[in-house]
């Protein structure tokens, strides 16, 4: 297994070890490519924990996974309050806070969040930065209403995203579409901006058409960066640090 894969792997297993305790029946899964290996860990831990067990889905690649391995799907609008959450992140700074939504699903993994009495974040060492912006380049996923994306990309120029842009899909003609049926514009800020989450995030969530901003701001109890060398990197929200040696 290459490096990034493995790193995710044991991020992704420590977490589940750590937060996924047998009397929680109230599971959240993520989106984005280290929560497979949640799933993977779920599995392991047998079918006689598992099957009292309900699994709520942020999208359509978590719900796959809840599928596919055997566990018992459920739906947030059935079941408002959740155990643990644990989900991957795009940009992880030192306070937790964290950049989701590069795979435009930031509505549904926010709601799956603050139903969570845990949220925890998994993602590997490339993932972990001391200011939002290091490392993730492409700027706040912002879901919005398909009719207000354009005066949007003009109001977010003029609240300091000169390049803001609206998400195109790869594969298909047009503008990527998320579960909701909304668009995703990718605006990118100063530094500045990001070194106060919090209010940037208040800010985008008041402009007429937004739906969600891949913001999440004092969220996360913990997160689990795998690195390359086989340990585990964690930051608590408490601001402890720890590293998890390879078994």
């Amino acid at each position: 297994m290459a490096s990034i894969e493995q790193a995710k792997k044991l991020a992704a297993f420590t977490a589940v070890d750590n937060h996924v305790k047998p009397t929680d029946k109230f599971i959240g899964i993520g989106s984005g490519s280290t929560v497979p290996y949640v799933v993977e860990r779920i599995i392991q831990q047998g079918e006689e924990v598992n099957k009292d067990r309900i699994f709520l889905p942020t999208g359509f690649q978590s719900r796959q996974l809840i599928i596919a391995g055997g566990l018992r799907l459920g739906d947030v609008s059935q079941y408002t309050h959740i155990d643990v959450t644990i989900d991957g992140a795009d940009e992880v700074d030192a306070d937790l806070n964290c950049i989701k939504g590069g795979g435009a699903c930031q509505l549904q993994e926010k709601v799956l969040a603050e139903a969570a009495s845990t949220f925890i974040l998994v993602a590997d060492f490339r993932k972990k930065s001391s200011i939002l912006g290091t490392t993730w380049k492409q700027g706040v996923p912002i879901e919005v209403s398909p009719g207000a994306y354009a005066p949007m990309l003009e109001r977010l120029k003029k609240m300091g995203s000169p390049n803001a842009t609206l998400r195109m899909a790869k594969m298909k003609a047009g503008p990527v579409v998320t579960d909701n049926g909304n668009f995703v514009i990718d605006a990118p800020f100063s530094e500045e901006d990001y070194k106060n989450p919090k209010e940037l995030l208040v800010k985008l969530k008041m402009l007429t058409g937004v739906v969600e901003v891949g913001l999440f701001c004092d969220m996360a109890k913990a997160a689990y960066f795998g690195n390359g060398n086989g340990s585990v990197s964690v930051r608590h929200a408490d601001g402890q640090t720890e590293e998890i040696q390879a078994q």
